[in-house]
């Protein structure tokens, strides 16, 4: 049997979700490219494509938004628990522990039936986003910010993360940022959703998992890591030799590189630096300017020096700085957004399942007496 480190190239999956066009430069969702949607569509709609399988036409997208709302409430004792927890830990491990709870308040939590996990999914997707715009508030001593009934689903999240009204320019870089997060294919926290998925746990232990994976500076915790750098770096100048600092002492760039845009970069990330410019422009900030050339000229370094390219998190990094969003929820918001894609799959796991169990090549000894 072939052994090839990390799975890479091994078809894990069969899937009707989303496929990496990686030579024509498309990730396909159900039939669309992502990046056209993220161009003419909101993340709601490509909730309703993820989880429903068809693009919503105004009237389910309407009754989507509305139901995401209203559904957006969270039950008193997860606010609880998250107040029990200390506020140095990780936000992603209390985001971990609030969605590993949610699953005790779902009457549905053991029907594993398409119709059941579809339900499940989209109230799991409207309390994760209240949940994740809190995390800050609770960690700080806070009452935890109320959605409002007369804001949409992606309007209210980023209100309740600031605590103050969102510009329409506003709320269009944070829909864009959810949706080019919202699905891509079989990274490892949909790999780990869909293994656990496979011994028929439930939709919320499945999430779970997913949300430890992707805590990892090797899969979402980039996006952070990326803007502590900037932060860092401070000035064009300070960009360039931190960098090159770095690379010098053989530390890894955040940002940069991907285990399947080897040689072109993430069409994810052009979206965001296409973002990020409109933005900043519409602001007319000139702090938010700065970021964007600090962004510009890690880029061109790391091209030149390691013909390395940008992925998602480096650009969708200051995107949410700019927006005002705290550095330690950049990762949980990773997760609110690809709750949509991870529900979709769990689905499609139940629906056609097999166990997920792997062989290993054995590396140690034989033949040992006791």
């Amino acid at each position: 049997m072939e052994y090839r480190p990390g799975l890479e190239g091994i078809i894990a999956a069969e899937t009707a979700i989303s496929f990496l066009d990686v030579e024509g430069e498309e990730i396909v969702v159900r039939g669309y490219n992502l990046l056209d949607l993220a161009e003419h569509k909101t993340y709601v709609d490509v909730v309703g494509l993820l989880i429903d399988g068809l693009l919503p036409d105004e009237a389910r997208r309407s009754e989507l938004e509305r139901s995401l709302v209203a559904g957006s409430a969270v039950p008193g004792p997860i606010w609880d628990i998250l107040r029990a927890l200390p506020p140095s830990m990780h936000a992603m491990d209390r985001l971990r522990t609030a969605v590993s709870a949610l699953g005790g308040f779902d009457p549905e939590v053991d029907d594993h039936s398409p119709e059941a996990n579809r339900r499940k999914g989209l109230r799991a997707l409207a309390k994760v986003g209240t949940i994740v715009a809190n995390l800050h508030h609770i960690a700080e001593g806070r009452a935890p910010k109320e959605p409002d009934s007369g804001r949409g689903y992606v309007e209210n999240m980023l209100a309740m993360i600031t605590g103050k009204p969102a510009s329409p320019a506003e709320v269009q870089a944070f829909d864009r940022s959810l949706m080019v997060y919202s699905e891509h294919e079989l990274p490892n926290s949909t790999f780990t959703a869909r293994v656990i998925a496979s011994t028929m746990s439930d939709l919320y232990g499945a999430l779970t998992g997913a949300v430890a994976s992707l805590k990892g500076p090797l899969h979402g915790g980039a996006n952070e890591a990326v803007m502590h750098m900037m932060l860092e770096a401070g000035t064009p100048e300070g960009m360039e030799a931190l960098i090159l600092k770095k690379l010098a002492a053989k530390e890894r760039i955040m940002g940069f590189g991907h285990r399947v845009y080897m040689k072109k970069m993430d069409p994810r990330a052009q979206l965001m630096k296409e973002t990020l410019k409109t933005l900043v422009s519409a602001s007319g900030d000139a702090e938010g300017q700065k970021w964007y050339t600090l962004g510009e000229v890690g880029e061109a370094v790391m091209r030149r020096e390691k013909g390395l390219y940008p992925n998602l998190d480096y650009y969708a990094a200051p995107v949410y700085y700019v927006l005002g969003i705290p550095i330690e929820l950049y990762t949980p918001i990773f997760f609110a957004a690809r709750t949509a894609g991870l529900v979709a799959h769990v689905v499609e796991q139940h629906a056609q399942n097999r166990i997920f169990r792997p062989r290993v090549r054995y590396t140690g000894p034989r033949g040992l007496k006791p």
